[in-house]
């Protein structure tokens, strides 16, 4: 009976051994899976990590260090807002479809135009010479020890000329029957001859019709026909910044030379000179940066429609990309009256005048700080309203203030003078005028200036 107990004892035994290296056996099962899964998570997050850093690592340059590519990353992905202000800030203003829109305006414009700049050679008759040899220094050996002679020249003959060509500009056809525009100072020599050499070579002697020394505008004239004109466009719509083409014959040499800019500013006032101690006042002329050298006097200044917008007459000296040009409604104006008269007829008012402004105002008590004061000169001959003109005959006193001219206000940026000479002979003018106290509108007929 013992014996029985003792081997059910040592059975118990046996089995409880065995339960626990289950359980052990068990939890040691579920350790292994618990890290195969754990396993497999980690290696899958580290192929999809690897995947996505290796394709944007092959989009960006390998100029870039690691830590810029993350901040830069970081700045593009912090918003959709953020990614929108950073396309718009780099966008270009101009499509590469508006460029070549305007390329392609510029050479049609240049084609239409060519063929229609004309330059204007300038000859005369000069003392024809001859030379002979001199022995420098009055013979001295010290200064020629080799006995050179120096060729010198000298008048051959008081009564033998020799034709010379001595200057040369631009000028542009704005009449098929042979009306050609340029500057005053290219043809300003009345005893000189003046040549028009066209586009294809053929040369033509051109009669000068009228000068404007007030806009330096020339008006020449050739005995041809059927010529390629070019129009006139509106240079009182013209704006800052727009393009703009100046054509002409540079240096003298070359011919239809083409030049491409902008208009830089409108009614510059300048003080043009022409090099022989010569010089006038331009008013209201256009400013731009289109190269103007010497010889691109006259010649037109185009818009990108070929149309004429106003004459080079002018470059800074000193400076780079300055040049001026006269308004073509100003020149369009005075080759319409020499077509029609044959003569530039400049219409006037007859007054002296001062144009006021808040300072003058204020120093002499008056009732506007705009308009134009009709004054005395420094002479006493220098009368306030010239007896007899158009200013006379309307009833204009000396003190009366012009404040208006046809609607428009009289102000240092729309005075008299350029008012008045964008009118033509003849035409009514209604004024405003403060006299004595008391504000009167007065019909004004100017008339042609003596």
């Amino acid at each position: 009976m013992e014996e029985i107990n003792e081997e059910i004892k040592e059975t118990q035994k046996v089995l409880k051994e065995e339960q626990k290296d289950k359980k052990v056996v068990e939890k040691f099962s579920n350790k292994i899976s618990g890290s195969f899964i754990f396993l497999f998570f980690v290696f899958l997050i580290s192929a999809v990590t690897g995947s996505f850093f290796g394709f944007w690592a092959a989009r960006i340059p390998e100029s870039l260090s690691a830590k810029n590519f993350f901040f830069s990353q970081d700045k593009k992905f912090n918003s959709n807002n953020s990614i929108k202000k950073e396309e718009k800030a780099v966008a270009p203003l101009v499509s590469d479809e508006q460029l070549l829109k305007e390329e392609a305006l510029i050479i049609s414009s240049v084609e239409k135009a060519s063929n229609s700049v004309v330059s204007i050679v300038v000859t005369k008759d000069m003392p024809k010479f001859e030379s002979f040899f001199d022995d420098p220094f009055f013979d001295d050996p010290f200064f020629n020890p080799f006995g050179f002679r120096q060729r010198k020249p000298t008048p051959e003959n008081d009564d033998k000329t020799e034709k010379r060509e001595i200057g040369g500009g631009t000028g542009f056809i704005v009449d098929a029957n042979g009306y050609i525009v340029t500057n005053r100072h290219v043809v300003s020599d009345e005893e000189a001859d003046y040549t028009v050499i066209f586009n294809d070579g053929e040369k033509i002697s051109a009669q000068v019709l009228a000068t404007d020394s007030f806009l330096d505008v020339a008006i020449l004239k050739v005995d041809k026909s059927n010529l390629p004109a070019l129009t006139f466009g509106d240079s009182d719509q013209l704006k800052a910044g727009q393009t703009v083409i100046a054509i002409g014959n540079s240096l003298g040499e070359f011919r239809n030379t083409v030049s491409k800019g902008i208009i830089s500013g409108l009614k510059r006032n300048i003080e043009a000179g022409d090099g022989f101690q010569r010089s006038e006042s331009l008013e209201e002329v256009i400013q731009t940066d289109a190269a103007i050298n010497p010889g691109n006097s006259g010649g037109p200044l185009l818009n990108l429609y070929g149309q004429v917008i106003g004459v080079n007459v002018a470059m800074a000296q000193g400076a780079e990309n300055i040049g001026f040009a006269i308004p073509a409604n100003q020149v369009k104006q005075i080759y319409q009256t020499v077509k029609e008269t044959g003569k530039i007829a400049r219409p006037y008012l007859g007054v002296r005048y001062v144009i006021l402004n808040k300072a003058i105002q204020k120093e002499n008590n008056l009732d506007y700080d705009y308009g134009a004061l009709i004054v005395r000169g420094d002479k006493i001959t220098d009368l306030a309203v010239l007896p007899n003109s158009p200013a006379d005959k309307a009833g204009i006193l000396e003190n009366d203030i012009i404040l208006e001219v046809d609607g428009k206000k009289i102000t240092a940026e729309n005075d008299l003078a350029s008012t008045i000479r964008k009118k033509k002979v003849g035409d009514s003018l209604n004024l405003k005028i403060f006299s004595k106290g008391k504000v009167k509108n007065v019909t004004v007929i100017l008339e042609e200036a003596k």
